[in-house]
């Protein structure tokens, strides 16, 4: 399930995704499979060669992409979340998610 964001910026990382752009959301989830995980975040692309590409270079593994169309995404969590939110700079889901 997932909450805390807003549906301007839910519908702002849809249209970024279709226009074949990487784009990230982040919100809190809650997920009985993980117990010890508050939050998620989708980095999503419809071009689905760059997604894999971002995958790659990030150390993921593509075959996990979500195949959902027309907004096909990788989950982060955990402490991959983290780091790859450092690493690309997105302060602003890092601090409001409390992730620092």
């Amino acid at each position: 399930m997932a909450f805390g964001i807003k549906r301007a910026e839910l519908q702002q990382w849809k249209t970024t995704v279709a226009r074949g752009d990487i784009a990230f959301l982040t919100h809190y989830w809650l997920d009985p499979r993980f117990p010890n995980v508050s939050t998620v975040t989708k980095v999503g692309c419809s071009d689905l060669g760059k997604l894999a590409a971002w995958c790659t270079a990030h150390g993921l593994n593509p075959d996990y992409i979500h195949q959902r169309q027309p907004y096909p995404h990788y989950d982060l969590i955990g402490p991959r979340q983290k780091e790859i939110l450092r690493e690309e700079q997105l302060w602003h889901h890092l601090e409001r998610f409390k992730l620092l």
